[in-house]
């Protein structure tokens, strides 16, 4: 990317347009993203991001609507070192795929939710009485000795008992 190599970061930017300075600005391509090199007077400074890096855009888009946001409507584009193809087959980068992976986790989340608000409402409406844990726990074991006694199989403490001799 054709870029200055002094840089401007945002707050500084977001500054000289509020203040009203005549701000010019060209986008610049460069491999499969875009690049923005900031003109005031006769000072060309790159946008930067965090650490002194130049910000780039994967999407021309993004771009428009950054400057837009800024109050930057008119620009200049220079697409002579853009690549369209490496564009095209660009990996994600990490922070996108982190976000991608956050907002997998909240719709998964949001999805539990929704099935367990579903369940306890279902019990709530549930018509058949409620039974407290020792009658919960009586049934259990009059059914387990039923099927014991089906299945032809010694109760549990008397099974015990065989084994230890």
């Amino acid at each position: 990317m054709q870029t200055s190599p002094k840089t401007i970061d945002h707050g500084t930017l977001r500054r000289l347009v509020d203040a009203g300075a005549h701000v010019g600005a060209e986008v610049v391509g460069h491999g499969g993203s875009w690049g923005i090199v900031i003109n005031v007077g006769r000072t060309s400074q790159t946008l930067a991001a965090t650490r002194g890096r130049p910000k780039t855009f994967r999407q021309f888009e993004t771009l428009a609507g950054y400057l837009k946001e800024l109050g930057i409507v008119e620009y200049r584009v220079n697409a002579a070192q853009f690549d369209v193809a490496s564009a095209a087959i660009a990996e994600p980068d990490r922070r996108s795929v982190m976000a991608s992976e956050r907002m997998k986790r909240a719709h998964e989340a949001a999805a539990y939710d929704a099935w367990f608000r579903e369940q306890v409402q279902a019990s709530i409406d549930d018509p058949l009485p409620s039974l407290d844990d020792a009658q919960a726990r009586a049934q259990m074991a009059a059914r387990r000795q039923a099927l014991l006694k089906k299945a032809g199989t010694p109760p549990a403490s008397k099974a015990k008992g065989r084994a230890a001799r």
